[in-house]
């Protein structure tokens, strides 16, 4: 038996608990390049702990179909994780409170997130595109990843 999550659009207001919206929302903070460009200023927190660096790395994913099963998901307890798609697709955020209960997110066009230090989320997840992520986290000599497997998988989708 599978129990249900629906799908709900990203915003940074319900995407708070859980890290940060990033994308060009509302005014640039700044305008710069002798006018002809738009500075969305500190839009992530980026978390590496004392005894790392950051990394910008590329992931290629998959793509993945709905309904999902959703069977793992994972934190890192030393960093926090922001992905920015390659391409204009959307792709599904799932992230969990403390007591591991799920919560889907679709991104809009031109959305990236960053997952807090710490926070259980989904692996990652594009559902339309090349699959392509930069990925900024944190380098270092500890391995930096926790797993849950639910003993009974969600299935995600838009409604139910």
């Amino acid at each position: 038996m599978s129990r249900k999550i629906t799908i709900r659009p990203l915003t940074a207001e319900a995407f708070a608990p859980y890290g940060d919206v990033i994308d060009c929302a509302g005014a640039p903070d700044k305008i710069i390049n002798a006018g002809l460009c738009g500075r969305f200023h500190d839009r992530a927190q980026v978390d590496v702990g004392t005894d790392g660096r950051v990394g910008i790395n590329l992931f290629k994913s998959q793509l993945r179909e709905l309904p999902y099963a959703l069977e793992l998901i994972e934190r890192h307890p030393d960093g926090s994780q922001a992905f920015f798609p390659m391409c204009e697709n959307p792709f599904l955020v799932i992230v969990a409170d403390a007591d591991l209960t799920p919560h889907a997110f679709v991104t809009q066009k031109g959305q990236g997130i960053n997952f807090h230090r710490g926070i259980w989320h989904g692996v990652l997840t594009p559902l339309a595109g090349s699959g392509q992520f930069v990925v900024i986290d944190r380098i270092g000599d500890t391995l930096n990843l926790d797993e849950h497997i639910f003993s009974t998988p969600y299935t995600v989708d838009y409604q139910h």
